[in-house]
C-alpha cells in the first residue's frame, strides 16, 4: 500500500484482544486457565498501530468514538493515497 502509493484506506478494528478466540473458547465450553487467557490479551505492550503506519509513510489516525470514526474515515476516503484509521473497540466481556 505504502510502496505503491495505492489509494486504499484500511480500517483496523482494535479491541486489544483475540476476541474471536475468546468467543470460540466459550462456544466449546473450554476451561481456559489464567495463563491461557493472558495469552489472548494483546496489551502489555499496547501496539501503537498509528505510529507503525506513519513509520511506513502512511497517513494514519485513531478513532475512540463513533463520531471520530465517521470524521476520520470521511477524511481518509477524501484524501488520495494510502491511509489507516484505527478504530478502538471496547473488549467483549
Amino acid at each position: 500500500m505504502a510502496r505503491e502509493g495505492l489509494d486504499v484506506t484500511t480500517v483496523l478494528l482494535n479491541n486489544r484482544s483475540y476476541a474471536i478466540l475468546n468467543m470460540e473458547l466459550g462456544r466449546v465450553a473450554a476451561a481456559a486457565g489464567p495463563r491461557a487467557k493472558e495469552m489472548l490479551d494483546l496489551s502489555r505492550p499496547d501496539l501503537d498501530f498509528v505510529s507503525l503506519a506513519r513509520g511506513m509513510g502512511l497517513d494514519a489516525s485513531r478513532a475512540t468514538t463513533a463520531d471520530e470514526l465517521v470524521d476520520q474515515l470521511a477524511r481518509a476516503l477524501a484524501t488520495p493515497g494510502p491511509s489507516v484509521v484505527e478504530a478502538m473497540v471496547p473488549p467483549l466481556i
